[in-house]
């Protein structure tokens, strides 16, 4: 307590004679209290629970599943059209009237279209397999479905033979090429290599649409392996 009423009057007189007043070394500067270091806390706190939210929203994220996401490339698909092909049946067709006296006879060349569908709704996870390791995506397709022949009558083209064609005869000359044409064009389109044809663009659609989506889901080096019922599996 001596020690005090010394230090002022030395700190008084050096303020006086113009010099800086030097302290003791026991007299230093006591800390900031723990009130002033609550807003520097609180605030990294907060720029840590912020940096946290951000790496959760655009951060990157674990690759979902697979086959989902394939499944849903087939979602809003129920059919889906993978060929199509134009046929030409020549057909021929005669008619006899009064006891054989009045004969016709009409060739027709009458176009038709042939679509080859996929039905995608046939296609679910049992129908799927993923390799994870060699990241392969295999996937069997439903037999193909041939649409009914759609004749392009306009587009006909006729050859008659007969004296005399009658209204009921050209009728029915009508009606007998139409129907063999439509038989004509289903046979054709049941052909193997047309057949080939739309088993080969089925393969090539359901890859193109399956490959892309699961390249934006994170699977750069997917192969998507495809075939039909009955064909070997060329992935394992």
């Amino acid at each position: 307590m001596d020690d005090l009423p010394n230090m002022t009057e030395t700190v008084e007189r050096e303020e006086r004679a113009g010099i800086a007043p030097t302290l003791a070394p026991h007299a230093r500067p006591m800390a900031a209290p723990p009130a002033r270091r609550a807003p520097w806390v609180l605030l990294a706190l907060t720029l840590a629970v912020a940096a946290w939210l951000a790496w959760r929203a655009f951060g990157p994220e674990p690759l979902g599943d697979p086959l989902a996401t394939s499944l849903l490339a087939f979602e809003k698909q129920n059919s889906l059209t993978v060929f199509s092909a134009q046929l030409a049946p020549v057909v021929a067709s005669d008619d006899e009237r009064m006891l054989g006296l009045l004969k016709s006879k009409q060739i027709a060349v009458i176009p038709a279209r042939v679509d080859y569908r996929l039905d995608l709704s046939r296609i679910d996870r049992q129908r799927m397999r993923w390799n994870a390791e060699r990241s392969i995506l295999s996937v069997t397709l439903p037999p193909l479905s041939v649409s009914r022949p759609n004749l392009d009558e306009a587009r006909a083209q006729y050859i008659r033979e007969g004296v005399l064609i009658t209204r009921d005869a050209q009728e029915r000359l009508n009606r007998n090429n139409t129907r063999l044409a439509e038989q004509q064009a289903a046979k054709q389109a049941a052909n193997p290599v047309l057949m080939d044809l739309a088993r080969a663009a089925a393969k090539g659609a359901i890859r193109q649409n399956l490959t892309i989506p699961l390249q934006v889901a994170g699977y750069d080096n997917v192969t998507v392996d495809v075939r039909f019922d009955g064909e070997k599996d060329s992935s394992q």
